[in-house]
């Protein structure tokens, strides 16, 4: 491949209300505040150097721009629209300036329909790791990775594996033995981009690193005594998948985000995915509980990178869109 894409590094979320994001994202879940504007608020983890890994966009209604990944140098920029456009996806050039603190991006629509964003160049800034006086709400370090619905997950997982270098780290089959689900990867932990059966395209959940899992449970205590004990979707658990402590929250619009810590290393290329049957009671929950239904079928919609309009979705290939099992 003449590009090397890096791991995935920002998302941009369309918001309502700034006031009330800010108190969810800053004064609650301790985001750092790089910067904002009347229309704009820039967040990082403590461990990040770079200007930003989210950004929330006043919008009239709640969707998703883009999700975007950063590459090795600004002419892996050039080789992937080459790659876009031969597969007959158009593309359209962000130009330096154009977005605050980055350089030249590239956009398309996916093979699945999704926003994504390739970028080299952004503002650094100070890293916030040893601060810890800073360190509040949920400590959150970094970005760690995105979830998506899409309706065909062989066709995405086929499309990041051989076309884009992604590799697989973990699956999830149903009973006739089709990809379900799939964990793909650049940086070398357990994913920077999942796809799940489902109606598509859809954001599932950005994933934010935390320094260790008790980091969890003090969000759990700070989210109660501010009253946002309601944005707590499922958990604290651990995974059976990726093995990671996690806990969902819905953001006052209603995107997803995931609080997680405690995945493996992924860097061996000899080592291939491990596999789980969808009605496993320990793959969703190592512990054995069930995610609940809102889980499986709410998500955030996107965006048309050309247009701008909100993305018409599709019924999922397969039919059974949660598993079933009983504890």
């Amino acid at each position: 491949m003449d590009f090397n894409i890096i791991r995935v590094a920002r998302t941009i979320l369309n918001v309502t209300d700034l006031n009330r994001s800010r108190e969810f994202y800053i004064d609650t879940l301790g985001f750092i505040e790089t910067e904002s504007t009347d229309t704009h608020i820039y967040l990082r983890g403590l461990e990040e150097i770079h200007h930003h890994s989210l950004v929330l966009q006043k919008a009239e209604a709640p969707s998703v721009e883009a999700i975007s990944y950063k590459v090795s140098n600004d002419k892996d920029l050039d080789a992937l629209e080459n790659l876009f456009t031969a597969k007959g996806l158009k593309t359209k050039w962000m130009d330096k300036g154009s977005q605050h603190a980055m350089g030249r991006a590239l956009r398309t629509q996916d093979i699945s329909g999704l926003p994504v964003e390739f970028f080299h160049e952004m503002n650094q800034v100070e890293r916030l790791l040893q601060r810890y006086d800073l360190y509040k709400g949920s400590r959150v370090q970094r970005i760690d990775h995105v979830n998506c619905a899409v309706p065909d997950v062989q066709k995405a997982h086929d499309f990041y594996s051989q076309e884009l270098g992604f590799s697989c780290s973990e699956d999830t089959i149903d009973e006739d033995g089709k990809l379900w689900a799939c964990w793909l990867h650049r940086k070398h932990g357990v994913h920077d981009h999942a796809f799940m059966n489902g109606v598509g395209p859809r954001l599932h959940h950005i994933g934010f690193w935390l320094p260790d899992p008790l980091a969890l449970i003090h969000t759990c205590d700070v989210l109660a005594a501010l009253g946002f004990a309601h944005s707590i979707e499922r958990g604290p658990g651990r995974h059976g998948l990726s093995n990671a402590f996690f806990l969902y929250l819905r953001d006052p619009d209603g995107h997803r985000i995931e609080l997680y810590n405690g995945d493996y290393l992924t860097c061996d290329p000899d080592v291939g995915p491990l596999h789980w049957q969808l009605d496993d009671p320990r793959r969703q929950t190592f512990w054995g509980a069930k995610a609940p239904d809102c889980w499986f079928d709410e998500a955030s919609e996107v965006l048309d990178v050309h247009t701008g309009e909100v993305c018409r979705m599709k019924e999922p290939l397969l039919k059974k869109k949660k598993p079933e099992f009983i504890i």
